[in-house]
């Protein structure tokens, strides 16, 4: 079976002070969780402060992004080494914001999966459409799209641990969530899709995660979905409880499948 992972993106949210404060709680109330990979992706200023917190922890650290070369003339980027030498093990690539704000294409995003591989960090990349895209019936074919182009070019050794998130753009900090059949629609197309682009092995191990307004309320019903193996979680990660409901009630849910099998 595939491990979850419940994966806080804290965006543009909280100093180094409030990082601490929140990394303390989260570690304080989630100490005791073993099966639901946790990981936690604040701003890069806040990045080696929260790795110092979160060694020997059963919590990992993650990057909201990384530029594709080692160093250079590149002002106001941040490369993979310099985010790896803060303890981060994982880094969000190709998030909907980058795309909309700051121009990421999916050349960009393959660029990025290619360095951080190369470096030793685990990409989570992110893919989904917009409402637009989904009102005219283009789902399918964008996050398809997304998919192929972000992973040209790499056999399936090389992304052995890469992780996906689908987080359709209309759902993301507007309180709507897809609902669990539409979630489970699109996951399942993008196991199908790895399976052509790669092998049948590789798409059933790969974790693909859900984000787009996930909270503890709504946790339960995406998780029953069996394409679906955690979440990516903006609003509701940026407050212990309601981020540590998440990863208690995920954590119960993988259990049952457990015992189950």
């Amino acid at each position: 079976m595939r491990t979850p992972i419940i994966a806080g993106n804290w965006k543009m949210y909280k100093d180094i002070n409030e990082a601490l404060e929140l990394t303390n709680s989260i570690k304080r109330d989630a100490y005791n969780v073993d099966n639901v990979g946790i990981v936690i992706c604040p701003p890069a200023t806040d990045l080696s402060d929260v790795g110092e917190m979160l060694m020997e922890s059963n919590i990992d650290l993650g990057a909201q992004n990384c530029y594709w070369e080692n160093e250079g003339a590149f002002t106001g980027e941040v490369s993979v080494p310099m985010i790896k030498s803060t303890g981060c093990k994982y880094v969000i690539i190709g998030h909907s914001e980058r795309r909309k704000y700051f121009g990421e294409t999916d050349e960009t995003v393959n660029k990025k999966i290619k360095a951080a591989i190369d470096g030793g960090l685990i990409p989570i990349m992110c893919v989904g459409e917009t409402l637009g895209q989904r009102e005219a019936g283009k789902t399918i074919e964008v996050v398809k799209g997304q998919v192929t182009e972000g992973l040209k070019g790499f056999d399936e050794n090389f992304l052995k641990d890469l992780v996906i998130a689908y987080e359709p753009v209309w759902a993301i900090g507007t309180g709507k969530t897809a609902t669990p059949d539409q979630a489970q629609e699109v996951h399942a197309m993008i196991r199908t899709l790895l399976e052509k682009l790669f092998s049948k092995t590789f798409a059933e191990e790969k974790r693909v995660l859900y984000g787009g307004s996930v909270k503890p309320d709504n946790i339960n019903v995406l998780m029953e979905e069996k394409d679906i193996d955690g979440g990516l979680i903006g609003g509701a990660s940026l407050k212990s409880d309601s981020f540590t409901d998440i990863i208690k009630t995920t954590s119960e849910l993988y259990r049952v499948k457990q015992e189950k099998n």
